[in-house]
């Protein structure tokens, strides 16, 4: 009975997807896009505007739509039941017809209402932000981790508009011989999605613990992490890569990282930092989507250290940067150390990054590795107080202290004398170098002092 109960949640998902991806694939394949873009009572300038119907029309164009027309408009609060205007849904209705649109984006999250009253006035199929925002989603996860969340996402919106699903079917029947058993369509479909949902929920939870396991063994090990934070296409992975030495996909779109990454450094020149490439953020990004995302904003949560990331190019920087730090106030992230990077800084000119350079920012160009040295050195700064790069010697009962360091990944390179006495060069904060020179027979030294131990021998 319970096998049968899965089999048919199984069946029931794969045909929410099909429904779900129904509405954006392939160029070849998509329907004919018509997007609208909504401007409700908003003190923002004309150039603002601008940039943010350039951001919505980005969005739709990364969900690989066919766009045929758009058309954007201003109005004083939305409308109650089609959140649209009457005057201007006219205009759209006119629109649809003429451009033959097979589908309508709307930049605005709309009500389960909202969007069924648009379908059945302008006949096609009407989708929101929301909705925009996980077909992307769900095209871009790869991980595990990532699928499960994209797909609670998806189910948790889904469940709100299942009678638009259903239309076609009648409710419970009346009548000798047509008596049902008292639940109707919707309501099995929405226990389906319910016990889909649990089971999601419950997924999540575990790997949110093994999370929090590795967390821990991370603590232990003394390891830093950093993770980088941003605006989406505000070039994380790409600068995630020019630390990791990782070869991420990096392309200019919008959402094209959804998985969290973690590396660890390679870099002589840093101490032992993990560093975390994370999912970028937009304006309105949907509350559901944090909520389905838990387990990996969750990784922000202990991390040492974020750099937030700001694509200093883009002339609504300023905007951005406020709409990321109110999503990190929202998870309650604001106490964490935080580094602006000013990334794409050959696109606004060498004087300006010199007159604007601050002790808690750097200005940088990830893609023409320019400014990644002064980055690496304010990361040290923040986490270690300054690196340590030089010799100590360690006696010879002190093999379990030399084996910490490795484990750190602290050591470049060691010898060990006639008598034991091992030398190591090393990378180290200076804050955890201060806890090692406490224990006795560990000291600093130098290559006088090494040459000087060779030659008593």
């Amino acid at each position: 009975m319970f096998n049968d109960i899965n089999l048919i949640v199984t069946n029931f998902y794969k045909i929410s997807t099909i429904l779900f991806k129904f509405m954006i694939h392939e160029k070849a394949q998509t329907p004919k896009t018509l997007i609208i873009f909504i401007d409700v009572e908003s003190l923002r300038t004309g150039q603002e505007l601008e940039n943010i119907y350039g951001e919505f029309y980005e969005l739709v164009n990364s969900a690989g739509a066919n766009i045929v027309q758009s058309s954007s408009s201003k109005q004083k609060s939305p409308s109650v039941s089609h959140f649209i205007n009457k005057g201007k849904l006219e205009e759209i209705k006119e629109l649809v017809e003429s451009c033959k649109a097979e589908l309508v984006i709307v930049n605005h999250q709309l009500s389960a209402s909202q969007a069924r009253n648009l379908e059945l006035k302008l006949k096609v199929r009407v989708i929101d932000k929301t909705e925009l925002i996980l077909d992307i989603f769900a095209s871009r996860a790869t991980t595990h981790i990532g699928k499960l969340q994209v797909e609670l996402a998806q189910l948790n919106h889904l469940s709100t508009r299942l009678i638009r699903g259903w239309t076609h079917l009648e409710r419970q029947k009346g009548g000798i011989g047509l008596r049902g058993p008292g639940e109707t369509q919707l309501e099995t479909d929405r226990r389906l999605i319910g016990h889909r949902i649990k089971r999601l929920k419950s997924r999540l939870e575990k790997a949110h613990k093994q999370k929090q396991l590795n967390s821990y063994s991370r603590k232990k090990s003394r390891n830093k992490l950093v993770a980088l934070v941003g605006y989406t296409n505000a070039g994380k992975t790409t600068l995630f890569n020019s630390l990791t030495n990782s070869k991420q996909l990096a392309e200019d779109k919008l959402f094209a990282t959804l998985d969290s990454v973690t590396r660890k450094n390679v870099d002589p020149e840093l101490g032992p930092i993990l560093f975390s490439d994370t999912v970028g953020f937009i304006s309105e990004l949907p509350t559901q989507l944090i909520e389905s995302f838990k387990a990996t904003l969750d990784e922000l949560k202990s991390a040492d250290l974020l750099l937030h990331v700001v694509d200093i190019s883009d002339i609504d920087h300023r905007q951005k940067e406020k709409e990321v730090n109110q999503i990190l106030d929202d998870l309650n992230l604001q106490s964490i150390p935080q580094i602006r990077v000013n990334n794409k800084c050959d696109l606004k000119g060498i004087t300006e990054i010199k007159d604007k350079n601050k002790s808690n920012e750097v200005w940088i160009s990830a893609e023409k590795n320019v400014g990644i040295d002064e980055l690496r050195e304010l990361i040290n700064n923040d986490l270690f107080n300054g690196i340590y790069r030089g010799w100590v010697s360690l006696d010879a009962p002190l093999g379990n202290i030399r084996a910490k360091l490795f484990r750190m990944g602290c050591i470049n390179k060691e010898t060990v004398s006639p008598s034991g006495r091992i030398f190591a060069h090393i990378n180290i904060g200076q804050d955890e170098l201060d806890n090692f020179i406490n224990i006795n027979g560990f000291a600093l030294c130098n290559d006088k002092d090494i040459l000087l131990e060779t030659q008593t021998i």
